[in-house]
């Protein structure tokens, strides 16, 4: 009975996903065989997965991955329509209106060259410089390919408005956020001007953990100058959330569909964008930023709240890396200037996911993607990196630390852990296990280490957690910039007390 419950708990999901998505109407409550496998298939198409019309694993995986919150409705009979239209230079009687919009009362396109935009408050983590700076060539990007000019408002009204905001907020029936993961923003097409993104999205530039703000801003930007998803694998107009890379950041897709509403730009040439480009802007800004600490009166940037991976060495040396740079902290509390990753470590990448170093082999590893580096001081190791899957560890781990009592290499990733024996470099048998393993421990921290108190600290964000090893529990939490001295923010008054566990 139990698992026939599940199963229409799992089914009736699945059909709200389809629903809020586009794929079957909402008007109807319920929806035959038929109908339901049409609709899976056409979010298979869109998903470039194999067209089956059967929600395999393939497909409720696809479901559950980070994505915009905006519908994909029209199939691929109106986009090949579309895409006829763009190299025929022909649209077509009715082309206009193939595909249903959002919000049907809205227009399809801007009918102005300039147009104003305005962010109307901040998320949390980041600092509003390069917020600002990472939408500004948001808009850059699509005003580099079309006859569209964008312009920032200070105070007042504005064409375009972008804005955070957390699960319901007045956005109509289906559009509240949901937390971390799923849909993590959406927009409004013209001429209503608004993106909205969720608040609780642990939002990055730089190539930090979390969602990369740039991208997805300039993705509901599209929107509201009304596009629509596009079907093309590496389109920034694709549904689902890809990761910042080096390639150039707008397919030909995303450049025929804004120059068929807005023209080509006035100068005649079109400039693209490499992913690359904006990760060195962000890293000069960043150097940029940090750059006051030999003051003696600035903090970190760490210190604000958000650092990548979190380790200590040998010396008892703290190693907290945010972005291309890293610091250290001595035992005393003493941190160090921001030195640049690559300039310690030649070969590493340009920001990591986890860095662990292990008291067993006096050595640092370091994960990023589908691969790990292994150092011995500042020298990559033979036949390094390797590739993650070779050792049966996960890609894009959570964290990653060195365990006394077991021995071994400890590998958080979502709900699972892993443990890597490092005379073998394999994953231990019978593993990954449950993270409830580890009572009290939070999912997704960001970094651990053990201390010399021979007590085991787990950081997310702000908060850390205290594990005994002895206890097997946790034992106690805080924001850590404000109690825990050796991480180099003491300076910070602490926002709130230990609580004891």
């Amino acid at each position: 009975m139990s698992d026939s419950r599940e199963k229409n708990a799992k089914d009736c999901i699945e059909m709200g996903f389809l629903v809020k998505y586009g794929y079957l109407d909402q008007d109807h409550h319920t929806h035959n065989e038929a109908e339901v496998k049409a609709a899976v298939r056409d979010f298979q198409w869109l998903s470039h997965l194999p067209v089956t019309g059967r929600l395999d694993s393939d497909t409720l995986d696809k479901m559950a991955s980070p994505r915009c919150g905006v519908k994909d409705e029209g199939g691929h009979d109106a986009w090949a329509h579309r895409v006829n239209a763009v190299f025929t230079g022909n649209l077509g009687k009715g082309g206009h209106h193939l595909r249903k919009k959002r919000y049907a009362q809205t227009g399809e396109k801007w009918y102005k060259r300039h147009l104003t935009y305005r962010v109307m408050n901040w998320p949390r983590h980041l600092s509003q410089g390069p917020v600002r700076l990472a939408v500004r060539t948001a808009f850059e990007l699509w005003s580099n390919v079309s006859g569209l000019v964008f312009e920032e408002a200070g105070e007042g009204p504005a064409d375009i408005r972008l804005a955070f905001y957390e699960g319901e907020h007045n956005d109509g029936i289906g559009n509240a956020f949901d937390g971390p993961g799923g849909a993590l923003a959406h927009a409004f097409f013209p001429c209503r001007g608004e993106a909205h993104f969720d608040m609780a999205e642990r939002w990055t530039l730089n190539g930090h953990k979390g969602h990369n703000l740039f991208l997805v801003t300039a993705h509901e930007i599209g929107h509201t100058l009304g596009l629509e998803h596009s079907p093309v694998r590496h389109a920034l107009m694709s549904p689902y959330y890809k990761k910042l890379g080096r390639s150039l950041l707008l397919s030909w897709d995303d450049i025929a569909a804004i120059q068929k509403l807005y023209g080509k730009p006035s100068r005649g040439s079109v400039v693209q964008m490499p992913g690359q480009a904006l990760r060195w802007a962000m890293h000069d800004w960043e150097m940029s930023q940090d750059s006051t600490e030999g003051s003696g009166t600035a903090l970190p940037l760490y210190c604000q709240g958000l650092f990548d991976a979190i380790t200590m060495d040998q010396n008892q040396t703290v190693l907290i890396f945010r972005g291309g740079l890293f610091w250290t902290v001595s035992s005393e509390g003493n941190v160090s200037s921001s030195i640049p990753l690559q300039q310690r470590w030649p070969h590493l990448p340009f920001a990591i996911d986890a860095a662990a170093f292990s008291p067993l082999d006096k050595k640092l590893y370091f994960f990023k993607g589908k691969r790990i580096w292994r150092y011995t001081g500042t020298d990559l190791d033979p036949d390094f990196p390797k590739k993650t899957r070779e050792l049966g560890l996960p890609r894009q781990p959570d964290c990653a630390f060195f365990y006394g009592p077991l021995g071994h290499m400890i590998v958080f990733k979502g709900s699972r852990y892993f443990v890597l024996n490092l005379q073998t470099l394999h994953s231990e048998p019978y593993y990954p296990r449950r993270l409830a393993d580890w009572k009290g421990v939070p999912q997704g921290a960001n970094g651990a280490l053990t201390h010399t108190d021979g007590r085991l600290y787990f950081f997310r964000e702000r908060r850390y957690w205290t594990f005994d090893p002895g206890k097997v529990r946790v034992t106690g939490t805080g924001q850590w910039a404000g109690k825990l001295q050796w991480t180099g923010c003491h300076k910070v008054s602490p926002l709130e007390s230990n609580d004891i566990l």
